[in-house]
């Protein structure tokens, strides 16, 4: 493919001009600093000496040079003089390459000899629009995904490319999310505290490695979406703050500068330059290394000027107001640069309140974001499922709330790192019950993740039911796949998946109020919800049944929408799954009998802790067998149910 530092400038590309760029003859430094006394290259060229290499500056406030005797990977930093004549030593805000912590320079390095192999996968990418196709994520943290058993701390990028791309391909999903691999110094941060806004990370390779990786999942068909954070960035001396011997990057004032639940500091937003940078960081990361979308962080404390602050402790904007109306701007145009020029990109938005528009388009006066994590769904759900069943009858408000607000935004259904850390547990141990409730329990919640109105998130380990909080010091325990509960839940998550992207009735309106429709909603008696996803044209059409309690419910009837024969697609309860295989036999007749305001009704034996999926078919098949549309077996094998399934189980039933 074409070199993108060769093509004609574009708005927000200044990653090709500023930083350390290989030129004939040597290599072209450029810094912003604009109320800096004088600046120099100091590097492994020049003996570290400041007052050799001295670079020029103008009245834009870039100060550059030309040297020679400098070769990629040559270590440097900006020896800056500021105003009370303090010599401060930085990093380059635009290097591509850093030493690997602790160690803080700079590294020259030329991004241009890169041979990529993805021009299939962009040019599909650049005609999908993924509202309507199935995305499905799983959030990765390259550093504890796996460890290597040769006494290195990480995998290189290489190394994590082809065991990911295999092992994402088996389960099914259809992206990654990288926790940030930006650089940053300190390990415990996840990568949250970003030095180096157009470096991956050293821990794991260099600039090539990394788009090696990219190329390689593209390669695969995987998409890759990165966690990016222009929120805040710390205080680190070689990084962005007071980078001239000024507030460049950051307020001055702190109550607008600084970070209280982070100690960090708070990009100045309506500074045209800063702005710049983060626009740049953005596009830098879609243009060179090829990314499919950002998941932005916190999007929340961005919008807000009095985001975990006291009443005296923030200042409101010009109309006395606490929007923060230059991130807003900022986000804006984030979201209209990228899409204008990377169509069949992602923007994702963490977003944690009620801020109205932000995935509607800039034009309409929202925030242009193409998803946004559901926030409320994810503690919702999680509250109800952490409840012991005896007591779920009395919330199911809970899990029916969403109805109220599912298609105000365009919705990705996030189970998360930050729901495994932290004290709070795994997602398998914040499950009620003895073990087999827990697995049942986490099965349950997997199933109605992807039977809900919503794009797809999971962080690593969860597919295999990990028993502890993730830990990032330590990878996945992988040793947990030699026991069947364990494996049940990966095969599970394989169904789904698998499910997911064969049936348009769960993909094809996600963001649309046509695409669901509620069939039992309150019924607190049996602790049962059920509900159809649908196309916008009803030509598809799936019914969905969660029985909430460990205890089995025989003939349940429930209306459905046409008549016919209704084939179990999936049933969380498989025996293949680790479950009971409490099922319906392969699929259920439907009745004239009216239920629930249809005139035809099928009768089900639903399976304790569990999500049936059935699918309507025109008449029964001629020999019925007990695979699903995925090739598995489902759990229809038993019918009627025994009693609760495990000791200790109790009636969930008001």
């Amino acid at each position: 493919m074409s070199n993108t530092f060769d093509q004609p400038a574009d708005r927000s590309t200044l990653y090709r001009y500023m930083g350390a760029h290989p030129v004939e003859g040597g290599v072209r430094f450029a810094v912003w600093a604009p109320n800096a006394q004088e600046v120099s290259v100091i590097s492994d060229g020049n003996g570290w000496t400041h007052s050799r290499d001295w670079l020029t500056g103008s009245d834009s406030g870039v100060w550059s040079g030309v040297f020679a005797g400098v070769n990629p990977g040559t270590r440097y930093k900006f020896a800056i003089r500021a105003r009370d004549g303090r010599i401060i030593e930085k990093a380059d805000p635009f290097a591509f390459y850093s030493e690997v912590r602790p160690d803080t320079a700079s590294i020259v390095w030329s991004l241009r000899d890169f041979e990529w192999h993805d021009e299939s996968w962009i040019a599909q990418r650049d005609k999908t629009n993924w509202l309507d196709q199935p995305v499905s994520v799983y959030e990765v943290h390259p550093g504890s995904w796996r460890r290597p058993t040769d006494g290195r701390v990480f995998h290189n990028y290489r190394e994590i490319a082809r065991m990911l791309a295999d092992y994402v391909k088996e389960v099914g999903y259809t992206h990654i999310q990288l926790m940030p691999v930006t650089e940053h110094p300190f390990d415990g941060s996840w990568g949250y505290q970003t030095t180096g806004y157009f470096a991956a990370s050293s821990r794991f390779g260099t600039p090539h490695d990394f788009q090696y990786f990219v190329d390689h999942m593209h390669r695969n068909g995987i998409g890759v979406l990165l966690d990016w954070v222009p929120g805040h960035f710390p205080t680190d001396g070689h990084g962005l703050g007071c980078f001239d011997g000024t507030h460049l990057y950051e307020h001055e004032d702190p109550r607008k500068g600084f970070h209280p639940d982070w100690n960090t500091l708070i990009f100045n937003y309506g500074r045209r330059e800063v702005s710049e940078f983060l626009l740049s960081s953005a596009r830098f990361w879609c243009d060179v290394f090829h990314i499919d979308g950002l998941r932005v962080d916190a999007v929340a404390s961005m919008l807000y000027l009095d985001y975990s602050r006291d009443s005296d402790q923030w200042v409101p904007n010009q109309y006395g107001g606490r929007e923060n109306l230059e991130a807003i701007d900022f986000l804006r145009d984030f979201n209209t640069v990228l899409h204008q020029e990377f169509p069949g990109i992602l923007t994702v938005a963490e977003e944690s309140t009620a801020w109205p528009g932000v995935s509607r388009p800039v034009y309409t006066g929202g925030l242009g974001f193409t998803m946004k994590w559901d926030m409320g769904w994810m503690n919702d759900t999680l509250r109800f499922m952490q409840r012991d069943p005896v007591h779920r009858s009395w919330h199911l408000n809970d899990l029916t709330f969403r109805g109220v607000y599912a298609f105000s935004e365009n919705f990705m259904l996030p189970l998360s790192h930050d729901e495994v850390v932290h004290g709070k547990k795994a997602l398998l141990d914040q499950m009620p019950g003895d073990e087999w409730q827990k697995f049942a329990n986490l099965r349950l919640l997997f199933g109605m993740q992807f039977a809900n109105s919503g794009k797809k998130l999971q962080f690593m380990g969860a597919e295999i039911g990990q028993w502890t909080e993730w830990n990032h010091d330590a990878e996945v325990d992988w040793a947990l796949r030699e026991f069947e509960t364990h494996e049940g839940v990966r095969r599970l998550i394989c169904d789904l998946n698998r499910l997911y992207k064969s049936e348009k009735a769960l993909y094809l309106t996600d963001h649309l109020s046509d695409g669901f429709r509620w069939i039992v909603g309150d019924d607190t008696t049996n602790c049962v919800l059920a509900f159809v996803r649908q196309t916008e044209d009803e030509s598809e059409q799936l019914v969905v049944v969660a029985n909430l309690t460990p205890t089995p419910r025989h003939d349940y009837r429930i209306g459905v929408p046409q008549a016919g024969y209704f084939k179990e697609l999936i049933n969380t309860d498989g025996e293949w799954y680790g479950g009971s295989g409490v099922g319906n036999q392969g699929g259920v007749d439907s009745t004239a009998d009216s239920s629930h305001g249809y005139d035809q009704s099928v009768e089900l034996q639903l399976p304790p802790l569990s999500v049936v999926v059935l699918k309507r078919e025109p008449e029964r098949p001629a020999a019925e067998r007990k695979v699903s549309v995925t090739g598995v077996r489902t759990g229809g094998s038993k019918s009627p149910a025994p009693e609760p399934h495990s000791p200790g189980a109790t009636d969930g039933s008001a």
